[in-house]
């Protein structure tokens, strides 16, 4: 499998050098360059696959014979470890609960399968690797926990300063080991842009990638989980409805591959908080990116998500034939809290902010008797204790993972711009 930049001036390139590199010369991400359907009969008889069987026909293609094939079924085993299960939270609406890995967020599966796919990559390199993130909140913390300790690998998270929950810093901040945060005066976008700069900056001669979901390994193992959930669901012979929490676009973006792959989804909803590039986008035609907003869905809190251009390319970049299978919505902090409340009161589930967006998404788009629907959950609402408990008459317990983390000591080097980071790249 060849993969090729998104921006067309760089020449394609190997599943191994596309995880290696993150990003093509010319900045822009990368793209398989082919995408073959699976069979109608792997799809039909899906119940008789294990999540791991599911998980190695889904990724194979994509890999190539890059990874030998033992090798590979051992980074999917280690990757899909824990469970996924659906939530039944109305008569057609169900959660996907994707937060039941180490970090409790669904960044835990893409985050170990790229650290897997790393580490085998680099050994034997005298050279080590150094891995930038940018993280709005989830993504710190699953990369950190991937990554830590795997030889030849250093990781640099850069996170906006007051912008992540007390709980999601702690679990990017408190690892130690190979694991360095840079906490950044600024915003999301701001901490995204400067990863982007430091891949064009010749003067830094240490060998980068990028744990974003701009990083091919990130993105496409998260298709598993829509595989998953089409498994649990498909004998109830109702049209599929997926909606997706959606900050940088890449778990949606992993879920219309899917699709392409054969998986009969009739359509995804990019639920997103007030942070409404897209949702105006698919309203005027005009993509215009814009300053991100906080919100108390900050995982979500992205003006120009970096994973767009990938759903264009997936829909031959036609405006028209992407509205037909894809929509986007837009909500509040209010909304989101009285949704939270709604969901509570009449099925007593417990949704963090950014599944009642997903509920949100479903809600307004609307359901037909013959459709379901299902939300993502993308974390456990311990990661957003203050807003959960301050919105719902709950206590959350805190769970065993992040018991691990919550009272350790914040470790992080202070950032305000782009000549911090080259700074502490040089060193």
């Amino acid at each position: 499998m060849n993969y090729y930049s998104l921006h067309h001036k760089s020449p394609k390139t190997s599943f191994k050098n596309a995880v290696v590199q993150g990003l093509a010369k010319d900045r822009g991400i990368y793209f398989p360059d082919n995408i073959t359907q699976l069979s109608k009969d792997f799809i039909e008889n899906i119940s008789d696959y294990t999540n791991h069987e599911i998980a190695y026909e889904v990724i194979k293609q994509f890999v190539g014979n890059e990874i030998p094939t033992e090798k590979l079924k051992e980074i999917i085993a280690a990757t899909v470890s824990f469970d996924f299960p659906l939530v039944k939270v109305d008569d057609n609406i169900a959660s996907l609960e994707l937060f039941h890995g180490p970090t409790m967020a669904f960044k835990d599966v893409g985050a170990k399968f790229m650290a897997q796919c790393l580490e085998y990559f680099n050994q034997g390199n005298t050279e080590d690797i150094t891995v930038l993130v940018a993280t709005s909140g989830d993504t710190g913390g699953a990369v950190a926990n991937g990554f830590l300790g795997a030889k030849g690998v250093n990781v640099v998270i850069l996170y906006p300063s007051g912008k992540v929950s007390d709980i999601q810093e702690k679990q990017l901040t408190t690892l130690g080991q190979n694991i360095t945060a840079l906490e950044v005066d600024g915003v999301f976008d701001d901490c995204q842009e400067m990863v982007k700069t430091a891949f064009l900056d010749q003067e830094i001669t240490k060998k980068l990638t990028s744990a974003n979901s701009i990083n091919v390994a990130r993105w496409l193992p998260q298709m598993f989980y829509f595989f998953f959930a089409y498994k649990e669901l498909h004998k109830q012979h109702k049209a599929l409805t997926f909606s997706v929490p959606s900050g940088n676009f890449g778990n949606i973006c992993a879920g219309v591959m899917a699709q392409k792959l054969g998986l009969p989804i009739k359509h995804f909803i990019a639920s997103t908080n007030i942070n409404d590039t897209v949702p105006n986008y698919l309203v005027n035609g005009i993509y215009t990116p814009k300053p991100s907003k906080t919100t108390i869905s900050n995982a979500m809190d992205v003006g120009n998500p970096s994973n767009f251009i990938r759903i264009q390319e997936l829909f031959n970049n036609d405006l028209e034939t992407l509205k037909s299978a894809f929509s986007s919505y837009s909500f509040s902090d209010e909304e989101t809290r009285k949704t939270m409340k709604k969901i509570y009161t009449n099925s007593g589930y417990v949704a963090d902010p950014h599944g009642a967006v997903g509920y949100l998404g479903l809600k307004k788009h609307g359901l037909k008797e013959t459709e379901f629907g299902v939300f993502l959950e993308t974390a456990h609402p311990v990661k957003f204790l203050d807003v959960v408990e301050a919105t719902l008459p709950v206590k959350v317990e805190i769970p065993a993972q992040i018991q691990k983390v919550i009272n350790n000591k914040k470790v992080a080097i202070q950032a305000a711009n782009y000549e911090d980071l080259k700074a502490f790249l040089m060193k």
